[in-house]
């Protein structure tokens, strides 16, 4: 009987969950979920038949982490990224596959060559952003290659949105993933192809790029650079392409508003304050004072969407009050964010994703282009959007892992045929299929 271990029932885990219940009552397999909030591993599992709970802190329980594991076929983490590397030396240790949706760091990368000497996959990078990006992608940029084409400009898009019946905030976004990544978005600047040249964005200026791409069936959406486009050149085989990005995507007033929200240095993680007795409105101009930001106001104050904004998450408010302790201006800003930017009951999130290539085939001067394009909306603040494409690409491939489909051997992401095709597929059976256009420029 094989088992799947999963590590994590958080926001992204809601619809992998749903998806390995079904899988392993199908199978006959065994499912098992580690979290540290038992209530809420057991609100995803619904203690269906073939699935077990076990509570667990795994920085501080490291012989019951490692038991876990060794009763375990393949293991797949949603752990926070700086765990994912406890639970890999835990595979490695015991023989067993890995999975997650998270990018395949240089420590995780090292591990390679003991990987493949094991026989085991580790395979990295299978969410949505990175994961379903990367398997589209390759599937797209594979078909021009076998017709003989020839790619200068790439460009990948991709959000986490809100669904257009539930945006009712200034700015047009509400949180349906890990909100202090939200927050830290694009610290480490970004750097990117762009004709023909290496371009470096410092995080100070990567929102004031403001380009935009039409999304069909959505609209205009605004972009900013990931951190590192060129990493993923020689992944993708491109070697000589002119342009080559991959972007975030965002309503364009939040792109606008999250220019001052920098301006102000309000995800700065150095500087503690005392938030003790204190409202948000003394907080922020208790930080403004003091880092002489009063100025930097001033001049805002002239912007009225971007008052509204401000105002929404809470600058003028007297009567919230923070009382968390010392905390950095990033602390204050995750706790408005998770409080102001919440998906209701109620609400739905929408992901969007865009790849743009532009091409020539042999024998013609013709610039050719082509969109390949993705908008897939969640049913609930529960079974978001953002669960179910960070989610099903992960339980798939577990499934063809354990059923022999996938026999790859060492650190992986799925830009190969053998994972993306069948993968691909699936997802296209649970509604995340892809729209093209094509168009000679």
């Amino acid at each position: 009987m094989k088992h799947i271990l999963l590590f994590g029932a958080g926001k992204s885990a809601t619809c992998l969950i749903h998806y390995l219940v079904q899988l392993v009552q199908t199978k006959n397999w065994r499912l098992t979920v580690v979290d540290g909030d038992r209530k809420l591993a057991e609100s995803k599992t619904g203690n269906a038949p073939g699935t077990a709970v076990e509570v667990l802190d795994i920085e501080k329980n490291p012989e019951l982490r490692k038991n876990c594991v060794s009763s375990a076929d393949i293991v797949i983490s949603l752990l926070p990224p700086h765990l994912h590397q406890l639970i890999a030396l835990d595979c490695l240790g015991q023989q067993k596959n890995l999975l997650t949706a998270s990018y395949a760091g240089a420590a995780m990368l090292e591990l390679d060559t003991e990987v493949r000497a094991k026989g085991l996959l580790f395979l990295c990078e299978m969410g949505l952003d990175p994961g379903i990006d990367h398997m589209s992608a390759m599937q797209l940029i594979t078909g021009i290659k076998q017709r003989g084409g020839h790619i200068r400009s790439f460009k990948s898009h991709c959000g986490g949105l809100v669904a257009p019946e539930s945006d009712d905030n200034p700015w047009h976004y509400k949180i349906s993933w890990n909100p202090r990544n939200v927050v830290l978005a694009g610290k480490a600047g970004a750097i990117f192809r762009e004709n023909g040249k290496t371009c470096e964005l410092p995080y100070e200026v990567l929102f004031n790029k403001e380009d935009g791409v039409n999304i069909p069936g959505v609209g205009w959406l605004a972009w900013y650079p990931n951190r590192d486009s060129l990493g993923y050149i020689p992944v993708y085989a491109l070697e000589d392409i002119t342009t080559f990005i991959r972007t975030t995507l965002r309503h364009p007033d939040f792109i606008k508003g999250w220019q001052h929200i920098l301006a102000l240095k309000l995800t700065d993680e150095t500087a503690k304050y005392d938030t003790t007795g204190k409202t948000l409105k003394l907080f922020f101009s208790e930080y403004f004072e003091a880092n002489n930001l009063n100025e930097q106001l001033v001049k805002i104050a002239s912007d009225e969407p971007a008052i509204r904004q401000l105002s929404f998450l809470g600058i003028d408010d007297d009567e919230t009050l923070i009382n968390k302790g010392m905390c950095s201006a990033a602390d204050v800003l995750q706790l408005v964010l998770e409080n102001k930017l919440k998906l209701e009951p109620g609400d739905k999130d929408m992901i969007v994703m865009m790849h743009e290539i532009e091409y020539q085939l042999p024998g013609s001067d013709a610039i050719h282009y082509v969109s390949s394009s993705l908008a897939v909306t969640g049913e609930d603040a529960l079974r978001t959007a953002m669960a179910k494409t960070v989610g099903l690409p992960l339980g798939i491939a577990a499934k063809l892992v354990l059923e022999g489909m996938i026999q790859k051997t060492g650190v992986h992401i799925p830009v190969s045929s053998d994972i993306y095709e069948p993968v691909l597929k699936e997802l296209e059976a649970h509604g995340i299929a892809f729209s093209e256009e094509h168009r000679t420029l």
